[in-house]
């Protein structure tokens, strides 16, 4: 098995710099999208074979160094009870948001072998396909919180952000459900067979770093001491637009703290301390020319040689619009220049 990815988020030494890129299974793929012609996205969630074969096509195609799970943050949330739907051109929704303390009340904790089973029959059915290490994922308590709240995607989170500052303690009831959901769901995929987990925090940078200190940081902070109880895998924490948080972020007991795009990656590095580094080129920078690419790839592979670990992957996740070429020109100039770097 290749195993580079999981050296470099231990810190280890490589043979080159391990990449893979968030959402590098999806919209953009010809491949993917023949498989999602088939039926609804949701569906195609709850689908072990499909959902192997869609994360297996990008590792096939662009060689990439790690897979990771294909399917999507809110399944558990549909696993507590609330409905879910998804939209075509609007995304998730939740007909049923959470706002008042009986609903709150009536949120359950799954069980995930019985209530998402097809989430670790997927990972099962993957590990004994894949040459490279397989990553499970969740999303983090507050980006949850902010569906479910909402009742789907927000662009300033008034529900989410009132109900915080307003009605504390049922903001506080909603994310420790979530935050025992979450935990107990990213155990069992690390018993399933997940080789890494990683958090996404998709909408962390949506809080003031003193907002973010109180209403998200503590309930990451728990998942993760539950999950050093139960796997010593690699953990990774991402949070979006997270250059703000990183003097928070860079206190946690995470293996790799994901970086976005809108800081330098050498800043960075200076800022998480003993942590590895994932990250941290902005996706449509896949759409540079060839040469361009190429160059602002390079000059990152040198700023990440002064990290722990360094694993090269997008600021956030592969748009539709990109050109599954320019994946390859990407995937294959990371291990070209990275090679010729450890040799020289």
């Amino acid at each position: 098995m290749n195993t580079t990815f999981l050296k470099a988020c231990k810190g280890e030494q490589t043979s080159h710099v391990p990449v893979w890129f968030m959402r590098q299974a999806g919209r953009y793929l010809p491949d993917y999208q023949r498989v999602r012609s088939k039926l609804n996205f949701l569906d195609l969630c709850k689908n072990p074979a499909l959902c192997t074969e869609v994360t297996l096509q990008p590792v096939d195609i662009f060689h990439f160094d790690a897979a990771i799970l294909f399917s999507d943050i809110l399944v558990p949330m549909e696993a507590m009870g609330l409905p879910l739907e998804f939209h075509e051109g609007q995304g998730p929704v939740f007909p049923e948001p959470v706002r008042s303390q009986q609903a709150a009340e009536a949120l359950r904790i799954p069980n995930p072998a019985e209530d998402m089973p097809f989430v670790l029959e997927t990972i099962r059915l993957l590990r004994r396909e894949l040459k490279v290490p397989l990553i499970g994922f969740a999303g983090a308590p507050f980006t949850l919180a902010t569906y479910v709240i909402e009742g789907g995607s927000s662009r300033n989170f008034y529900a989410t952000k009132s109900m915080m500052f307003q009605r504390p303690e049922l903001y506080r009831l909603i994310l420790d459900k979530i935050t025992a959901c979450t935990s107990s769901y990213l155990i069992a995929q690390a018993k399933a067979g997940a080789q890494a987990l990683q958090l996404f925090d998709s909408w962390a940078g949506a809080l003031a770093p003193c907002d973010y200190e109180r209403f998200a940081l503590p309930y990451v902070q728990s998942i993760l001491a539950d999950l050093r109880k139960h796997t010593d895998i690699p953990l990774i924490y991402f949070a979006n637009h997270g250059a703000t948080l990183l003097r928070h972020t860079s206190g946690l007991d995470a293996d790799v703290l994901g970086i976005d795009w809108r800081i330098p990656l050498a800043d960075a590095i200076r800022q998480v301390g003993p942590h590895a580094v994932q990250g941290n080129l902005d996706p449509l920078a896949l759409f540079l020319p060839k040469t361009e690419l190429e160059a602002r790839i390079a000059a990152m592979l040198e700023d990440g040689k002064a990290a722990r670990g360094y694993i090269f992957n997008l600021g956030h996740g592969v748009i539709p619009e990109t050109d599954p070429d320019q994946v390859k020109i990407a995937v294959e100039a990371v291990h070209r220049f990275s090679s010729r770097s450890k040799q020289s």
